[in-house]
């Protein structure tokens, strides 16, 4: 499931004038009956809501006061997120007539036309307190204090994260919180700008729209609404045609495959790192080490000690963390049994909770292989949201292989990965032209259409380690950049990009041109530091008839918006 809780607005929302009608009340009920939480998010105080709504105790926490408070209805438990209004702020308020004003634990609110002189007040007593509109009301709070925080507040009491929560609201103060779900639906008599926002608006006006979105919900937990959740998109790279190319954070299998040493760990950790920015948990099961360190993770387990499936889903159950489970204290033909031991544990958890997002197994072809004769009852057909990679697709399961339904093909042999990937899993081969994968770049199928080529983008750690290594480390003698000039008279090497860029400066202006009219470096970028799209610009410059100052210049300006190095270089250098 991948909506475990529905978070709804109160006025305009839920309720029509305050009220709330019988039909909407049972459809929260009906969805409570389905397994699901239930947060209303509204800008009243307690006392209010209490005697206008008498079903809060449908719900497993009340975020109140715009944000400011968290209401426990079981216990009866307030939490307050804020700091209340300084009495200086209420009695100079009252000095300036502003009526009718109400106090929260919390919030301070009144009516349009005050706005003004509430923001004079604020600026004469030079107070951190911002003003939040919602169909003329006018609420005062501290700053940084609004409805999505507080949602944030009420997720965490539950365990449950915001990219399983579907929103439902109607006015300017719903925007924050709305934004902050996976799924943001607009009631029908919504404001523009929050129909314009919300993945999806629903038919009916006010309750009549929860109805709508509870129905939906129930029916097939928002399947129909995927299509329309393109902003959560995690990129994975270009196309050749300029496109962006995303791959959706729920719902999919993906198999990344290639030859050993083809990339398949960087284009992994790059999309890892992008999941974890976008705030999706995720866990690593990691067979060999490779992902020992990794920036963000959590590692259970090491060479000498065995990971406990107890102490990973407790470490997966606090919200947030990562975890790289290190499997080199399993003995390798223990390693598949070990799988299925705890895989049942994390899909318990994902029922509960929803979370780890996502399920990532390394050498795949060792943990789950093609021999393994409990593949069926191990891997349930809707293993959602998990991703193998593998050197032999051909040696991994056949059920596991039946869910992918995007393959990440790598390395100089991405045709014939393809064909094995398909062959095995019982799908008709795709038909491929020939073509040479480049550094970085993925052939990606989805069986149901064409392969295409992808550029991926690398992870940011390993472009900060790429950075260092080719601006201030060494690539050895074989790699080095000879000056040379025109009569072999130099034998000049420059190991990275600060010894190019002195040399550079260094050389007549024969020998700089000599290598230049040769696209000597744009080769040399490309073929040793690895960077395609440097090469690219100084393949540019190459071509166009510039002085030796002026080319130098302009090569020098192409490294150093890609570069940065530490402040004990030498002057003039980068």
């Amino acid at each position: 499931m991948r909506y475990l809780t529905i978070a709804t607005d109160y006025d305009g929302t839920l309720a029509h004038d305050g009220y709330v009608d019988d039909s909407t009340v049972e459809a929260l009920v009906r969805v409570r009956e389905s397994g699901r939480h239930l947060l209303l998010v509204t800008g009243r105080d307690m006392p209010d809501l209490k005697s206008t709504f008498g079903h809060v105790d449908l719900f497993d926490y009340v975020v109140a006061e715009n944000g400011a408070l968290l209401y426990r209805p079981t216990t009866k438990e307030e939490k307050i997120l804020a700091a209340p209004p300084p009495p200086a702020f209420l009695t100079e308020l009252e000095r300036r007539g502003v009526r009718p004003v109400s106090v929260g634990r919390v919030i301070v609110a009144t009516r349009e036309p005050h706005h003004a002189a509430v923001l004079d007040a604020i600026r004469h007593l030079g107070l951190e307190l911002q003003v939040i509109f919602n169909k003329g009301a006018v609420m005062v709070l501290p700053s940084g204090v609004n409805k999505a925080t507080g949602l944030d507040a009420a997720l965490k009491e539950l365990g449950v994260s915001a990219h399983n929560t579907v929103g439902i609201g109607d006015a300017e103060n719903d925007h924050a919180f709305l934004a902050r779900c996976e799924c943001a639906v607009a009631v029908a008599n919504a404001l523009p700008a929050v129909k314009e926002r919300a993945d999806w608006v629903t038919p009916g006006d006010h309750g009549a729209g929860v109805v709508d979105l509870a129905e939906r919900l129930i029916a097939d937990d928002l399947a129909g609404l995927a299509p329309k959740l393109a902003r959560h998109g995690i990129l994975l790279g270009v196309r050749d045609d300029g496109t962006e190319e995303r791959i959706e954070p729920y719902g999919h299998g993906i198999l990344v495959a290639g030859t050993s040493g083809s990339g398949k760990s960087t284009l992994t950790k790059g999309l890892l790192e992008r999941l974890a920015a976008a705030g999706y948990q995720y866990i690593i099961f990691d067979p060999e080490g490779d992902y020992e360190g990794f920036e963000g993770a959590v590692t259970l387990g090491d060479p000498k000690r065995a990971p406990v499936v107890e102490e990973i889903t407790n470490s997966a159950q606090a919200a947030g963390h990562n975890i790289v489970v290190n499997m080199l204290g399993v003995p390798l033909e223990q390693r598949p049994a070990f799988f299925e031991r705890l895989l049942p544990h994390l899909q318990g958890l994902r029922a509960r909770t929803g979370r780890p997002h996502w399920l990532v197994v390394d050498e795949a072809h060792h943990l789950l292989p093609s021999t393994w004769t409990h593949a069926e009852r191990t891997v349930p057909r809707t293993l959602n949201s998990a991703l193998f990679i593998t050197v032999h697709p051909e040696s991994v399961s056949r059920p596991v292989l039946e869910t992918i339904n995007l393959v990440l093909a790598v390395g100089d042999k991405a045709e014939e990965t393809l064909g094995n990937y398909a062959r095995t899993a019982g799908k008709e081969s795709p038909k491929l032209k020939a073509a040479k994968l480049k550094p970085g770049e993925t052939l990606a199928w989805r069986p149901e259409s064409a392969p295409y080529r992808v550029k991926t983008e690398l992870p940011q750690a390993e472009h900060r380690r790429h950075s260092r290594k080719y601006a201030e480390g060494s690539v050895g003698p074989e790699r080095s950049f000879l000056f040379r000039g025109p009569e072999g008279k130099l034998h000049l090497r420059a190991q990275n990009l600060v010894l190019f860029l002195q040399m550079a400066d260094g050389v007549d202006d024969e020998t700089w041109l000599f290598h230049l009219k040769r696209n000597e470096y744009s080769a040399w970028f490309r073929d040793e530091m690895k960077d395609e799209d440097l090469a690219s610009e100084v393949r540019g410059i190459e071509g166009q008839t510039l002085s030796a100052a002026d080319s130098r210049i302009r090569i020098r300006e192409a490294i150093e918006k890609r570069y940065t190095l530490s402040a004990d270089k030498p002057s003039g250098i980068l």
